[in-house]
């Protein structure tokens, strides 16, 4: 059993985890989707992914998304997963300086709140899947799954988190975004019927 050192500012813990079964989406036959949260703002990410990516394609992912925009973290606390039981994690954390820790599902010893944290985040990801396998704008544009995973993570980051009583974008930039207001929302709406699509994906996600 071991004890989680709280970080000292954003990005210095990940917590991660995936989201598999999900309907594959266009050519590049996504059907999960790894979910990488920081423990100190609780922002959320959600990175379209293969149930089968190898080790090195998960640490490319997480490379792209996170060391080279937020910098080198400290510690990924993650379940047991053969990726990072992998040679290629070894030497990375060995170069890096970070390390690995494992925890249980719903332990409160590791954590359970970053698990009911990343459960939340992963049951946000399956209902814009469930709210329909595709959607098409007015132009015919088909919009995967994948491609509307911003919405979930825009909702979560704005959203007042209960450990905190701050929002995760607050905590990490110092700053929420301006988001659109609902008069505008409204007027899209009734310009393009499509767009009604797009603001009950939100409200569902919410």
């Amino acid at each position: 059993m071991f004890k989680i050192q709280e970080p000292s500012k954003p990005w210095e813990i990940l917590h991660i985890d995936w989201v598999t079964g999900l309907p594959p989406g266009c050519d590049k036959i996504y059907n999960s989707c790894l979910v990488i949260s920081d423990r100190f703002s609780k922002t959320p990410i959600f990175l379209p992914c293969h149930k089968d990516d190898a080790a090195m394609d998960t640490a490319l992912l997480i490379w792209n998304r996170i060391v080279s925009w937020a910098c080198i973290f400290t510690n990924i606390i993650s379940k047991r997963d053969p990726k990072f039981n992998s040679a290629l994690w070894e030497d990375l954390h060995q170069l890096f300086g970070t390390k690995l820790s494992f925890s249980t599902a719903y332990h409160p010893q590791t954590d359970g709140l970053a698990e009911r944290m990343i459960q939340n985040l992963e049951d946000m990801v399956r209902r814009i899947c469930e709210y329909g396998l595709e959607l098409k704008d007015c132009n015919g544009f088909t919009h995967y799954w994948f491609t509307l995973l911003h919405a979930p993570e825009l909702s979560y980051k704005t959203y007042i988190h209960s450990g905190t009583n701050q929002t995760p974008s607050i905590l990490e930039n110092g700053w929420d975004p301006k988001l659109p207001h609902i008069s505008l929302r409204n007027y899209l709406v009734k310009r393009n019927t499509k767009a009604s699509s797009f603001k009950e994906c939100h409200k569902a996600c919410s």
